[in-house]
């Protein structure tokens, strides 16, 4: 496998975080990249000071959105995906 190959999931991952990265701060709620690589989306609710972390994963034919409390959007649903967030966080 070449390094190009190897990198596209990763760049894939940060474009699908990036995407709901803005979905839930036009929410209201706080975000930040963060892991290796920014590989992990950390949002946190600005009143509640509650905190979840997202991940994105190749899953099947698409990528999915994972976050803490068994929470999952396709990523193709980000708008569904930061509306969940917000509600979890409110």
């Amino acid at each position: 496998m070449s390094v190009a190959r190897a990198q596209e999931p990763a760049q894939m991952r940060r474009r699908h975080l990036a995407l709901l990265a803005r979905a839930v701060g036009a929410r209201g709620l706080h975000w930040r990249l963060a892991g290796p690589g920014e590989s992990v989306l950390a949002v946190t609710g600005p009143r509640s000071g509650q905190q979840v972390m997202i991940v994105a994963m190749p899953t099947g034919a698409g990528w999915s959105y994972l976050w803490t409390g068994g929470g999952y959007a396709d990523v193709t649903a980000v708008d569904h995906a930061a509306e969940a967030i917000a509600h979890l966080l409110t």
